[in-house]
């Protein structure tokens, strides 16, 4: 397994068990516990660190994005697993630095964990939700500055 691919994996390990326990527990223990488990000796920890407290950072945006973008799937009602990969997805399409991420490999990325550790439905979700996200962004790009659009 690539170790990015292993990385965000964690970080969906870690982001779900912390969203099981309603949020309560402190994250990095979990992420540090998780790390040392599943992934001993990655090479580019720093990277799980990243995507965590970024997603932690922007939890509030994500998910008022995913409930703009899925409206007929309250956060709430997105399955654990589902609902953490798009943050983890989102979160580096909308927020991390795109010469690292680019675009699409976000996307890719969140589709295929959500094909591995998601239900029948989710790569299906989860592209439908990243693909129109990203969509929205490159109309914003090629509209001309000062559009009122």
């Amino acid at each position: 397994m690539a170790t990015r691919h292993l990385a965000r994996s964690v970080v969906l390990q870690s982001l779900y068990e912390w969203d099981f326990y309603g949020q309560k527990p402190e994250l990095d223990p979990i992420v540090g516990r998780n790390m040392e488990e599943f992934a001993p000796g990655i090479d580019e920890p720093d990277f799980v660190w990243r995507i965590v407290r970024g997603v932690h950072e922007h939890l509030k945006e994500l998910d008022e994005i995913i409930g703009k973008v899925a409206p007929d799937w309250p956060i709430k009602q997105i399955s654990l697993i589902d609902r953490n990969i798009l943050r983890i997805g989102l979160y580096e399409l909308l927020y991390a630095d795109p010469n690292e991420v680019p675009p699409k490999v976000a996307i890719n990325e969140a589709i295929e964990i959500a094909k591995n550790f998601g239900g029948p439905n989710s790569g299906k979700f989860v592209n439908g939700v990243m693909g129109t996200v990203y969509r929205e962004l490159e109309a914003q790009k090629s509209q001309p500055l000062g559009s009122s659009q």
